[in-house]
C-alpha cells in the first residue's frame, strides 16, 4: 500500500533528504520545508520504500500539493 505525503501548508521547499528507491523508517524526515521563517520538516508515517518525489528544491508548494509517495 503507497501513502502520499502532501504539503499541510504554503511553504517553499529547502532540501530533499531522501531519494527515490531509498528505505525509509517511521519518523524519517523526507523533505525539509520553509514557511514564515521556520524549518518544518515533513516526515514519514510509514516504513517503506520512496517511489516518487514530486518537489525540487526552492519550489513554493500550496496546502495539499503532492511532496512524495511511499510504497
Amino acid at each position: 500500500m503507497a501513502e502520499e505525503v502532501k504539503a499541510e501548508m504554503v511553504s517553499t521547499v529547502l532540501n530533499i533528504e531522501v531519494a527515490v528507491g531509498e528505505k525509509v523508517s517511521v519518523d524519517q524526515t523526507l523533505v525539509l520545508l520553509e514557511s514564515m521563517k521556520m524549518e518544518i520538516p515533513v516526515i514519514s508515517e510509514i516504513e517503506g520504500t520512496v517511489a516518487s518525489i514530486h518537489v525540487s528544491p526552492g519550489q513554493v508548494l500550496q496546502q495539499g500539493d503532492l511532496i512524495a509517495v511511499i510504497s
